[in-house]
């Protein structure tokens, strides 16, 4: 039987990015195509999206891509993909109808190819098969996929937990799991984000007496911040809204929009009389409305994130507002997150972040619901997915308590293939992958080169060297110079700088001199080198030759 190929081009040794590709001999598909946040260093990045390298070289095996739900680490990048790309791309319905606004946006409605499917239908790809499983997560319409290949079922569970009561009445199938274990997993990629938690998750409906506990209370407005695509969330908060004779207004262009698509598409079900227009807010006295507000991971150009800075202009924080913070900080937004909400504070509204009763729980599977997932599926071999290093190594401790031999358990890099064969397993040679960096005007590809000079900007300042030359003759045109922005080094550096570049500039000849490229290479490195020594400083210096 033919080799079969399990690559991650993202989502395994991080959080977000998930994208993975199965192949088969000439056929290739990949399950979801996201996106993850930039860390503290990506200075002017936006979002990072997978390197789609591999896939371009493979674009006559490359057949579809199947979607697990529509969260944006899952469906994110699919416009850069699609860029660059055309192929069929499988979801439910829900999730179909969330991505097309995004891509209509951004790509436009003639290049790209949506086709639903529906848990327990088989999509053929070539010599793979593809069954949807539906699974609960924190959005309606995920499912875990069943990959048939030559060696058995790869088992990819997307995000999961096991929630026995959800919002929507739609549980896990936990009986076609067990079945499709019967079958055969020859393979189980599994979420590993809540490893470190014990126990069971709770449900989603345990969020409802917080809600409720908050109304009771409150005396004045109610906002409450969450992810956008948290659908049930958000039909909670419409009825205990309802149920405490309380008008809703949404702010936030993306959750306006994706209430206006859930409601026409009957996946929310607004009471009657219940929503109004955000203008309508001042009809009502405060403790008669209620707010959903974007920006729960204090993204700058955010409905509350501009509120709290006082800059929104539809919508002011009062004194005597409550914000429910109903979300988890993504990895690297925690900064941005206290700020807005220490701003909220500032302008005398209480934000309940934090309470005895959950305002907030995970979409994700806690220890538990990680065994139970293993047993029901029984796989012959196990990697933990959608998780960092610390994430892969407890999951995989968890397995070898369980009684998992250590060769049949896998930790997973970008780019390295486990390669199934008829009687074994093993990492292959890495392929083309890693991170590509799109900058706030949605450029991508921004370089590593590009983010160590914005970093060094950022931190040391920036130098500018000036070195006029005679090209014809070979000789300077007149004295060197430097000047500084944003240095922080103390005067007599800088001075002791352009005594270097002096220096230097005087050792070249003639032809040297005639040489642009050589006369900036060796005055940035004159004058580098004076900084560090002199003061121990990196600014990014940029050398400028005016030819004459």
């Amino acid at each position: 039987m033919p080799q079969v190929q399990i690559i991650p081009l993202g989502g395994v040794g991080e959080i977000g990015k998930n994208c993975t590709v199965v192949q088969e001999g000439d056929d290739l598909l990949i399950v979801d195509c996201g996106l993850s946040f930039p860390n503290e260093e990506m200075l002017g990045i936006n979002i990072v999206v997978p390197d789609f390298t591999y896939l371009v070289q493979n674009k006559d095996k490359f057949k579809a891509i199947f979607l697990t739900h529509a969260h944006e680490d899952h469906v994110g990048g699919l416009p850069y993909l699609l860029d660059k790309l055309r192929v069929p791309i499988y979801c439910t319905e829900f999730t179909a109808a969330l991505i097309r606004q995004k891509l209509d946006e951004k790509v436009g409605r003639d290049k790209y190819d949506i086709r639903i499917y529906k848990p327990g239908d088989i999509v053929k790809v070539g010599a793979l098969s593809v069954e949807p499983v539906r699974i609960t997560h924190s959005i309606p319409e995920n499912c875990g996929l069943a990959v048939r290949c030559s060696h058995g079922i790869i088992f990819f569970t997307g995000d999961f937990k096991f929630d026995f009561t959800p919002v929507d009445g739609k549980a896990t199938d936990m009986a076609r799991l067990s079945e499709l274990g019967r079958e055969g997993v020859v393979a189980l990629l599994s979420d590993s984000t809540n490893v470190e938690r014990p126990g069971w998750g709770p449900s989603e409906r345990s969020v409802l007496p917080g809600m409720q506990a908050v109304f009771a209370a409150a005396e004045g407005r109610i906002l409450m911040t969450t992810f956008a695509s948290n659908i049930h969330r958000m039909q909670q908060f419409m009825d205990v809204a309802a149920e405490y004779g309380r008008k809703v207004a949404v702010v936030g262009r993306r959750m306006e929009q994706n209430i206006d698509t859930c409601e026409r598409l009957g996946y929310i079900n607004v009471p009657k009389g219940t929503r109004i227009k955000l203008e309508d807010l001042a009809l009502y006295p405060p403790n008669k409305v209620a707010i959903l507000t974007t920006g729960s991971q204090g993204e700058p150009m955010s409905a509350l994130v501009q509120m709290s800075r006082g800059e929104y202009g539809r919508l002011q924080i009062k004194a005597g507002d409550t914000l429910v913070y109903s979300a988890r900080p993504i990895p690297g937004n925690e900064g941005a997150i206290w700020r807005t909400i220490n701003r909220l504070f500032q302008q005398g509204c209480r934000v309940i972040y934090d309470s005895p009763m959950p305002i907030h729980v995970s979409g994700h599977a806690y220890q538990e619901e990680l065994k139970m997932m293993i047993n029901l599926l029984k796989p012959f071999y196990i990697a933990p997915v959608h998780g960092e290093p610390r994430h892969q190594y407890l999951y995989n401790h968890i397995a070898r308590e369980m009684g998992h031999p250590e060769h049949r358990i896998f930790t997973m890099a970008t780019g390295v293939p486990l390669n199934l064969d008829d009687t074994s397993a093993a990492l292959g040679t890495a392929v083309a992958a890693g991170s590509v960096l799109v900058d706030n005007a949605g450029t991508a590809g921004v370089s590593d080169e590009i983010l160590r000079d914005r970093y060094s900007v950022a931190n040391e300042g920036l130098v500018i060297v000036t070195v006029p030359v005679d090209v014809t003759k070979g000789v300077l045109a007149g004295d060197p110079s430097i000047m500084a922005k944003a240095f922080s080094g103390s005067p007599k550096t800088l001075d002791i700088a352009l005594d270097f570049l002096m220096d230097a500039m005087r050792n070249l000849g003639r032809e040297e001199l005639r040489d642009t490229s050589r006369v900036k290479a060796d005055a940035a490195d004159a004058v580098k080198r004076a900084i560090q020594r002199r003061g121990g400083a990196r600014p990014l210096v940029v050398p400028i030759v005016i030819e004459f």
